[in-house]
């Protein structure tokens, strides 16, 4: 039940930010009573800092897997934008801590803490990305890896928001075309 519950809170936090639902929407789309909700979560905080928590694992997870599947750093970059284009693509989602962090200043602390977690464990894995790439000559190095990953990582946050706000289909997908078109070395 508490996954089932996680899962309902997550697409609100998707669409609606923080502030944007109730545990009286959760219940309704799980299909229980609200009282069953705080069984598993004792407050509204613990449950979204939950959610983030959950939500930077999995991507965590992805993360890994894109390692093990992809040798360098463009074709890492390119899948790295692919997470983003499918959350994007599920009516135009957006990251569950990049809707949390537009609202970063209203939010508890133990949500903050999860929202920031997960920009630094995405930060630091395209600096060393980034990096990576600068060395094997396959991305140019005109900028830090640091800043090339703040980037990286701002545009496809901004694409999705973007993408939302104009009703627009093209995503973090095209985003990040544009951008490592710009920043690959041609071989």
């Amino acid at each position: 039940m508490a996954e089932r519950v996680l899962d309902a809170a997550e697409g609100l936090v998707q669409q609606h930010g923080y502030s944007g639902f109730s545990y009286d929407d959760v219940a309704r789309l799980v299909g229980i009573k609200k009282p069953s909700i705080h069984h598993h979560f004792a407050t509204k905080s613990e449950l979204v800092a939950c959610v983030a928590r959950r939500y930077t694992t999995r991507f965590g997870k992805q993360l890994d897997e894109i390692e093990a599947k992809q040798a360098e750093a463009p074709a890492r970059l390119m899948a790295y934008a692919a997470l983003f284009e499918q959350t994007f693509a599920k009516d135009r989602s957006l990251c569950v801590c990049g809707m949390l962090g537009a609202q970063v200043q209203s939010l508890p602390d133990e949500v903050t803490h999860e929202v920031s977690s997960f920009f630094r464990i995405n930060l630091g894995w395209l600096t060393r990305v980034f990096s990576e790439g600068q060395r094997a000559k396959l991305i140019r190095s005109g900028r830090s890896s640091q800043s090339l990953a703040e980037m990286y990582l701002c545009a496809l946050e901004g694409a999705m928001v973007v993408g939302r706000g104009v009703s627009s289909s093209r995503g973090p997908k095209q985003i990040s075309q544009t951008l490592l078109s710009q920043l690959i070395v041609d071989r």
